[in-house]
């Protein structure tokens, strides 16, 4: 092989393609655009490919470049994890961590662990990406993101997956629904019944897809929510019923006078909140640190519905 791009040509394609535009991706990188522009031209050149098609607003990728920018940015994660593998011994983690929570659990979780985060490694630098859990696990996949924080996660060859905790779903039912008096409701009593759900995307979706097929009832994607918040409201105005995890509900119902919250006989009402991270990550252990003192953060919660799994 007798070209290789420079780690500098790389990052001056990714910019390109997220910002979409020479000149914010050359200020993105600290460079002219000039310099941008001839070394983008030159790594293009040597390649033999149009990565980019030119426009007079801006520029967006080819199928080629497409296909080429999780490559590059796999190669600069190999690189960046040459350069943490050489620097173990830092007592910081890594320096940067990049992680990805659901917003159906990671506001509610993030206030436990950062503070713990910060008394033991006072230098760690912390990105947080909060997005649906179908996104999250794209983007660890493709090397934007070190670790992710997310609810029923699957092991893979490509994925290093451990369980933090096991949370209750519940069901929320307006105060004067019919079915707010029972203890407990039989699932056929959901039969015809609207629910209402987060967009696809979202485990939850999944979860209430699930109850809808159990049960006979109406499961409506007209009616899904943007948030947890909204979907609350929407439940409270009796526009439906739904369900909630129970870091939400510690967090949220309190000021939900309208609501009742109930569990439903014979269905899961569980699900497994998970971290995870790429197996050949040279940085194993310092996840493994971030797993640990997550699931010390868990423990921390101490909120009802919320069980931290064996450590």
């Amino acid at each position: 092989m007798g070209y290789r791009p420079s780690a500098r040509q790389l990052e001056y394609f990714i910019a390109l393609a997220e910002e979409g535009h020479f000149g914010k991706a050359a200020k993105k990188c600290h460079v002219s655009q000039p310099t941008l522009s001839n070394q983008f031209k030159l790594l293009e050149d040597s390649v033999d490919t149009t990565l980019v098609e030119r426009g007079t607003t801006g520029v967006r990728l080819t199928a080629a470049g497409e296909r080429l920018l999780p490559l590059a940015r796999h190669a600069l994660e190999v690189l960046d994890d040459f350069v943490t593998a050489a620097e173990a011994g830092r007592e910081n983690l890594g320096g940067l961590i990049r992680l990805g929570v659901p917003s159906t659990f990671g506001p509610y979780f993030m206030p436990y662990l950062l503070p713990i985060l910060k008394s033991k490694y006072p230098e760690l630098e912390l990105y947080i990406r909060e997005d649906r859990p179908v996104v999250l696990e794209q983007q660890i996949l493709d090397g934007t993101l070190d670790c992710i924080i997310s609810p029923d996660l699957a092991g893979s060859e490509r994925l290093q997956v451990l369980k933090l905790c096991q949370e209750e779903l519940s069901l929320a039912v307006p105060r004067t629904h019919p079915l707010s008096g029972l203890e407990v409701i039989p699932v056929d009593m959901l039969q015809g019944e609207r629910l209402l759900t987060l967009s696809q995307g979202f485990r939850l979706h999944d979860d209430v897809q699930s109850l809808a097929r159990a049960s006979g009832a109406d499961f409506r994607q007209d009616y899904e929510g943007t948030s947890l918040d909204a979907l609350r409201q929407m439940v409270s105005i009796g526009m439906g019923l739904c369900l909630f995890p129970a870091a939400y509900i510690a967090s949220e119902f309190g000021k939900e006078p309208d609501i009742v919250l109930k569990q439903v006989a014979e269905m899961k009402t569980r699900r497994t909140i998970c971290i995870a991270w790429r197996r050949n990550s040279a940085r194993h252990n310092h996840f493994q640190t971030l797993y640990e003192l997550s699931h010390e953060a868990i423990e921390s919660m101490n909120v009802p519905g919320v069980e931290p799994t064996a450590g």
